[in-house]
């Protein structure tokens, strides 16, 4: 039991894309004492706010140090402030609402510009940035977490024990989609401390990256039978989905939202919904699904996106652009840009296309900067729409380090770009035969098929691209269903005259001499320099 950038980018991906960012905690600091000094641990405070709590109880989360006021009680019992609510809510692996993260970064901040020597206060931090970096998919805060991560561990070193700051570690490798490097703090923890559930999480997002896909299920088993809840139903749906198996993912969705408590939860868990309705072709579904997002949340920048795939696909392009444009302005992500890029393109809009590839570039090369992988999207855009020879040394060297299905993907497909079909083949075998569907995956496996001349395969993936989601792209859609009806006119030629009852005409031909393995089923076509998607 894929990013790019849900990814992700998730990713992630989008599912896929490269790559969805979701920070999961644990909470082991019990009864306001830390589990190796038995020191009390510091309370968060908030600005304009006295605090006077008689027994602290801190719960270390959000990768690994969230620190929670305990409940009130008699007169001083109110609902919990902004702070306590981010704390709360992305202490559980849920998303929390922007204000109240904000307020989070600002407590936390205050804290340990007194409190320097914290650990557990920096590791908050350090997580408390990286959601911002989840929400905002601005690369600028992820530099920020690593720093704040590293001074907690500076403070109290891996080898003390410092679970929580090494849980951020990991998570926010895998945001940068540096699934090594998360993989090695996600082991570490676990071998020194297996019953740790946060650490689960960031194995089951790192062993996807890589395309460990067993064990990525066996860490999610493991993270069931220790916590269950929204953190494990969300990760149980993208396991699921990478199978194959649709109905379980919505499933295990559907329980998330359940578990979810306050908007920012319930609205991410329909964003997710929304993008796997988009990816079984049920472009309305995931129109009602984003819609449903934005009224939960008018801040989830995400669902912007998903809407302005969700209208593309139903032809109501003008609306797509709008959002488009209203979720890159709050989401600076490539992936983004080049999605509105192609859409444009499709629209008759070259010049704005344009600008679109060009922020492709810049956005990336930002996000490089702060050490996020981008190869994937990059290699997927120099292939369509720059240099594809570039993208095959790019992408080579990406597979060498990551073998997930995405990285399969836009490597067979820059080979296909630069006429290394063969090759090409090999590597589109891997991404469209372990169980994800994508209509994506399907339809460039169908370009490096009629490529080798083997018309057959090629007319059966672009069926599957098409009967998978017909709105996959607004650019590729189109070209699937104009090479599926050449494919069509090519065959209904060739066939032989279909024999009469009588008259003395010829009946069906016999049997021809067979045709050796592996051999195409026709002569493949000239070689022509690719000109499109």
């Amino acid at each position: 039991m894929t990013v790019g950038a849900i990814g992700v980018n998730t990713a992630a991906t989008g599912f896929g894309h490269l790559g969805e960012l979701f920070i999961l905690t644990h909470s082991e600091r019990m009864d306001g004492f830390d589990e190796h000094s038995q020191q009390p641990a510091p309370p968060v405070t908030f600005t304009g706010r006295k605090t006077v709590v008689a027994a602290a109880v801190a719960v270390v989360l959000i990768a690994g140090a969230l620190l929670i006021r305990p409940a009130r009680t008699g007169d001083d019992a109110r609902p919990p402030g902004p702070s306590e609510r981010a704390a709360s809510a992305v202490g559980v692996g849920a998303p929390a609402a922007a204000v109240d993260l904000t307020a989070l970064v600002a407590d936390r901040e205050k804290w340990v510009a007194a409190h320097a020597d914290d650990d557990a206060s920096w590791a908050v931090l350090g997580s408390a940035y990286l959601e911002q970096a989840r929400r905002t998919a601005e690369s600028d805060w992820y530099p920020k977490a690593e720093k704040a991560f590293k001074r907690s561990l500076e403070t109290r070193p891996a080898e003390k024990g410092n679970f929580d700051a090494m849980t951020g570690m990991g998570a926010l490798a895998n945001a940068r989609a540096d699934f090594g490097t998360a993989k090695k703090w996600g082991e570490l923890v676990r071998a020194q401390a297996p019953r740790r559930w946060a650490a689960y999480p960031v194995l089951v997002d790192a062993y996807t990256g890589l395309g460990d896909y067993k064990a990525a299920q066996k860490a999610l088993e493991q993270l069931s039978e220790l916590r269950e809840g929204l953190a494990a139903h969300l990760r149980a749906a993208q396991v699921y989905r990478d199978r194959g198996w649709r109905e379980d993912a919505v499933v295990s969705l559907e329980h998330a939202a359940g578990a979810a408590k306050a908007p920012a939860e319930k609205a991410y868990v329909l964003h997710r919904l929304g993008e796997l309705a988009f990816e079984r072709g049920d472009a309305a579904e995931a129109l009602r699904q984003q819609e449903a997002a934005l009224r939960t949340d008018p801040a989830r920048a995400e669902a912007l996106g998903g809407r302005a795939r969700a209208l593309a696909a139903l032809g109501r392009g003008g609306e797509a652009v709008r959002d488009y444009r209203l979720a890159l302005g709050r989401t600076p992500a490539p992936g983004l840009a080049l999605e509105l890029g192609e859409l444009l393109d499709s629209l008759g809009r070259p010049e704005e296309a344009r600008v679109q590839y060009e922020a492709v570039s810049v956005l990336a090369a930002h996000g490089e900067a702060n050490g996020v992988n981008e190869a994937v999207v990059l290699g997927l855009f120099e292939a369509d729409h720059g240099d594809a020879g570039a993208s095959v040394r790019r992408l080579s060297a990406e597979w060498k380090r990551h073998k997930s299905v995405q990285v399969a993907d836009a490597l067979g497909w820059a080979l296909h770009r630069v006429g290394e079909d063969a090759a090409a083949l090999e590597h589109a075998k891997k991404a469209t035969e372990l169980g994800v569907r994508s209509a994506e995956f399907s339809y460039h496996r169908a370009m490096i098929e009629r490529g080798l001349g083997d018309e057959a395969a090629a007319r059966r993936y672009f069926q599957d691209a098409l009967r998978t989601n017909p709105g996959f792209s607004p650019v590729r859609g189109p070209l699937a269903t104009e090479a599926l009806a050449a494919i069509g006119q090519l065959r209904a030629a060739a066939a032989p005259p279909h024999p009469t009852l009588g008259g003395g005409r010829p009946g069906p031909p016999g049997p021809g001499p067979a045709r050796p393995t592996g051999c195409p089923a026709s002569p493949a076509p000239a070689r022509s320099p690719r000109t499109g998607p």
